[in-house]
């Protein structure tokens, strides 16, 4: 199983997994998808048209990590349940979601 972050030159990479239409807006644990990736599941009320999902996405992990939402970039899977995000985000930060995932 691989990591769920990765550093990056301005922060850190997060591996996630979208549900969209879901019941409730939730950061779930981290979990195996069928292609053997290690993601966070992510689950979102918002469709997934227009970018709507991405946008309830950025503004769930805002609210929850307590991140500007100006820190925080779907760079790819755009159109896809697999997303990665990139955290604008400085090492202290980053230990904190390492401590909230037992990483």
């Amino acid at each position: 199983m691989t990591s769920v972050f990765e550093s990056a030159k301005t922060g850190l990479k997060c591996y996630i997994r979208v549900q969209p239409n879901a019941s409730q807006n939730k950061i779930h644990n981290i979990v195996e998808t069928a292609e053997r990736e290690t993601r966070i599941k992510i689950s979102v009320t918002a469709t997934p048209e227009n970018g709507k999902a991405n946008q309830a996405v950025i503004k769930l992990l805002s609210k929850q990590w307590k991140i500007p939402k100006s820190q925080i970039f779907v760079i790819s899977g755009q159109t896809a349940r697999n997303k990665t995000v990139l955290l604008e985000i400085d090492q202290d930060k980053q230990d904190d979601l390492f401590a909230e995932f037992d990483i």
